[in-house]
């Protein structure tokens, strides 16, 4: 009987193999953390190269571009490009009952016809998870209509965004494609961190989430997210999601050790304008204000640095924009960070997407650029 299963297994591993998917022996495979860098379970360094790609969070209630292509080509583009990480923004709306998706081309499409979102979520990480891709939850609004600066609002409570986040850690336990949460995305506004208020203190917040879903399922990484401002003891306003100077005081406390990763956004000035991008001494500033509002969790060797969205539509060497970007992907190379780029979906305002409008055109100057980050 041994030597059957063994040689099932290799057989498995050879197919595999052929259709470029990973199939391991040895799963369930989970990550934890060991200083600034992420491990897998054999103390192995993580390699990700990561992409996000949006629409769950969405009144579509899936991802976007099922309407033109099918999930597996995505999939497949994604991965042939050297992708292994995916961040999947959703919203707490999309488990309501009676919540059903919409634009999606069955003909293409035809194993999500009549599935429920949440179905549909088990879809792309079960097609996900067969070519050796990774999983991030993101639970990036509330509800459909807006992000919110809190963790919770007049129609989704704390308990509700605990709760669900403990249904899917739950429905996802031994599944180790699916392998961190990301708690909220971008707390900004009247967020603050260390303050001590209960309904305003994002570190205590991400304390009691991040808790409760390891009591669940403790492989996950629990990423948490910087706040915009309002941070006790220091000074500066920065991107929404993007100012982690708390964390030198004031980290994020978790029951079980090792599963705490910070994961700072940043943009350029296509996105906002900043005083920093009017300085004469632009772009040279940068790896300085990197530094000081999330670089030095990483540099001081505190916890792992994920940058979970950053992108841009102009990737030259001349705009503000351009040099931006590049300037952040050379910061990420040399300190060797985590990174999630914003995003696979063309139809991101403020910056575009790796694939053009016709959701099919991989957008190759802005590939050439994050290649730098590939090697």
């Amino acid at each position: 009987m041994k030597r059957k299963v063994w040689r099932l297994t290799l057989v498995l591993f050879l197919m595999g193999s052929m259709l470029g998917f990973q199939v391991s022996a040895d799963s369930p495979n989970y990550y934890h953390t060991s200083g600034n860098r992420i491990v897998d379970s054999k103390g192995n360094a993580a390699i990700f190269k990561g992409i996000n790609w949006f629409g769950f969070e969405t009144s579509n209630f899936t991802p976007h571009g099922l309407w033109t292509r099918s999930m597996d080509g995505l999939l497949d583009q994604m991965k042939g490009k050297g992708y292994n990480l995916l961040r999947i923004p959703y919203t707490n709306e999309m488990f309501l009952p009676g919540k059903m998706p919409n634009s999606i081309d069955y003909w293409k499409n035809p194993d999500l016809q009549g599935l429920k979102p949440i179905e549909i979520l088990d879809k792309l990480i079960e097609k996900a998870g067969a070519r050796g891709m990774k999983v991030i939850l993101d639970r990036h609004r509330p509800t459909s209509a807006e992000q919110s600066e809190l963790w919770y609002t007049p129609t989704v409570s704390e308990t509700t965004w605990v709760e669900d986040w403990k249904m899917l850690a739950k429905r996802y336990l031994g599944n180790d494609t699916v392998i961190g949460a990301d708690l909220h995305n971008e707390p900004h506004g009247n967020a603050c961190w260390g303050c001590g208020d209960l309904a305003r203190d994002w570190r205590l917040a991400a304390e009691r989430a991040g808790n409760a879903i390891l009591s669940v399922n403790s492989n996950w990484l629990i990423i948490v997210e910087g706040v915009s401002s309002n941070i006790q003891g220091q000074t500066g306003n920065y991107w929404w999601g993007g100012n982690l100077k708390g964390v030198q005081n004031d980290p994020v406390r978790l029951t079980v050790t090792n599963r705490i990763v910070y994961s700072p956004h940043d943009y350029g000035p296509g996105v906002a304008s900043q005083p920093w991008f009017s300085d004469p001494a632009f772009p040279n500033n940068l790896p300085g204000i990197w530094d000081a509002y999330w670089g030095y969790i990483h540099k001081n060797n505190i916890a792992p640095i994920l940058v979970g969205e950053f992108g841009g539509r102009s990737v030259d060497m001349t705009s503000a924009e351009g040099k931006w970007q590049n300037k952040l992907v050379d910061y990420i190379r040399l300190q060797k960070l985590y990174w999630t780029y914003w995003c696979v979906n063309p139809n991101s305002g403020d910056t575009g997407g790796l694939l053009l409008d016709d959701w099919v055109t991989w957008n190759q100057p802005k590939q050439v650029m994050l290649d730098r980050l590939m090697e």
